[in-house]
Formats: structure tokens, sequence, C-alpha cells
């Protein structure tokens, strides 16, 4: 795409608790004064940062939907906050409520043709929080491989990791109970949830990934300090979080998906399906967590879904 077509800015924003000057990094790919609703992407991690979603971004060239992508608080090219680190009364819901709000407000994106809203992940938990407010401007809503509760997704990693070959299971189970998450015995099994989970590419890692994993290795402070040291459980601020109650709120249009194989579990999918008025959920054969990186023919379905249930 054309230089010209990607914008690339800093929203001043107040961090309760922090009294230096912080900002939230966006990029805009896309017209934002064409007459389209903007799609605003919310990455996942928490801490990976936008860049893995960034195919996405070919919805302006396909569909004529600018995409507004940013780097939550804490990673990526955004402020990061390491003497945060443990302060779980600041890592809530509220704080990446407030982000978005701010930059919402920021770009004017709830004026015209208003929002959608595409969370992933762990962005599948601040974006149906944030629509069940019902904000002004909001058109439509995506859910990716998102998540309605903590004890849903514990549960769902429980049921994966039952399915792994019994040695791994056996060595993940040991190394966890005695808190050994760096040893090299507890990362060679994650390594095979991963590969199994969280993205079934081959070669894996795919090289869109690559800045999500650097950003999640160079500054842990947002991820550990919201769920913990394992990536197999939530021991953070986030331990007891869940929209479910909320998700009746929702009235904007919404698409829920997930992969057959996927850390996001079809029991932390369903909540969407079951409370969300307007709803359609799809599961694409033979994909985890990232499957828009997942090989070229499961991208093209993942896009042309979203393209076009954002057109319709």
């Amino acid at each position: 795409m054309a230089d010209a077509d990607v914008i690339e800015g800093r929203v001043p924003f107040t961090v309760p608790k922090v009294d230096t000057a912080c900002f939230t990094y966006y990029k805009i790919i896309g017209d934002l004064s064409s007459n389209s609703p903007r799609l605003i992407v919310l990455h996942g991690g928490p801490g990976t940062g936008h860049e893995y979603l960034l195919p996405f971004g070919q919805l302006w060239q396909s569909h004529g939907i600018p995409v507004v992508f940013y780097d939550q608080i804490g990673c990526g090219a955004s402020t990061r906050l390491p003497q945060t680190r443990g302060d779980e009364s600041l890592w809530q819901e509220s704080l990446f409520i407030a982000e978005l709000n701010n930059l919402i407000e920021f770009l004017h994106l709830h004026d015209g043709p208003g929002f959608h809203l595409f969370g992933h992940s762990w962005g599948g938990r601040i974006a149906p929080a944030f629509a069940a407010s019902r904000p002004e401007g909001l058109r439509k809503l995506i859910l990716a491989s998102g998540v309605a509760s903590t004890e849903t997704l514990v549960e769902g990693t429980r049921r994966n990791r039952k399915q792994l070959p019994h040695e791994t299971q056996t060595a993940l189970n040991e190394e966890e109970k005695q808190g050994n998450f760096m040893s090299p015995r507890f990362r060679e099994g994650i390594d095979i949830y991963l590969r199994t989970y969280f993205c079934r590419a081959k070669p894996f890692p795919p090289k869109e990934l690559l800045p999500a994993l650097k950003n999640m290795s160079e500054d842990t402070t947002v991820r550990e300090t919201i769920a913990g040291p394992s990536p197999l459980n939530c021991a953070g601020s986030f331990r007891n979080w869940t929209c479910i109650p909320r998700l009746h709120q929702i009235t904007a249009p919404t698409l829920v998906y997930n992969g057959e194989f996927d850390t996001s579990h079809d029991n932390t999918t369903k909540p969407f399906f079951e409370h969300i008025s307007r709803v359609r959920w799809i599961t694409f054969a033979n994909a985890g967590h990232m499957c828009h990186l997942e090989g070229p023919e499961i991208r093209e379905k993942v896009l042309s879904t979203v393209g076009e249930f954002l057109k319709r």
C-alpha cells in the first residue's frame, strides 16, 4: 500500500498514579475522512503490540475500510511503565477502557460514520466490556478468539492440556507446581502447547508474530501484573475478571470467531453467542489462536469473513 495511506501518531494519555507524561501510539491505514466506519483494532497479550494484526490493514484496499491500530499503554511504541510492575490496582479493565475512549475522542472516531471494534485475544476482553457500555458511534463488533471470563479461559486451557501427549502434560504439571516457569522442561512443554493451540503455522513462529514475541519478552510488566508468571493460568489482577453479566447489554451486531484448536476454547467463546442478541459465531477448521497467520488459505477466509461482515 502507498505510504500516503499510512499515518502514525501519538495521543497524550493520563495514567493514574503516574506523574510523567504518557502517550498511546497509533497507526492508521486508510482515509478516516471516507464514508466508511473506521475499524479500531485491539491487540492481544496483554503486551503484544499491534504489529501481528497488520494483515487486517488489507481491509482498506479490499473493502474500503480504514483501520486504526494502536499499542495499548505499557507496551510496543506506547509509554512503558516498568515502575508499575505488581500494581494490580492500576492494571484493571478501567485503564484500558479509558485509553480506548481517549483514542476515540482524539481521532473523532465517534463522529460521522462512526466506528467498528475488533478485539483479538486479550483485546477480546476489553472490546466486549467497552461495547457493553453502548458507546456513541459503535456500529459493529468483532470478537476474534476472545475471552468472556478468566474462569472460562482457565477451564479451556485445562481441557486443551488434556489433549497433549502424556509426557508433555506431566512436565507442565510438575514444573508449574514447583513454579519453575523458566526451566527448560517447562519451556519445552510450553513450546508444544503453543504450536498446537496458539499458532499452528509452519514454520513456527511466522515472521508476522516475531514483533509480538519481542514486545512481550522485552517488558513483562503488563502481562505478569495482569496474568501472573504462568502462560497457562491467571494469577494477576484479572484473576476474577468476567464480562459475562454485561454481554446482554451489547446491541451492536457482533461477529465471533475462533479456531478449531484455539487457546480461546469453545467454552470461553460460547457465552458471547449465548448472551449477545445479534451475533454470529464461526469456527475456522484446522486453525489455532492466530487464525490470520496460519497460512494463506485460512488468512483469506478470515479477512474475507471480517470484511464481508463489516460491509453487510
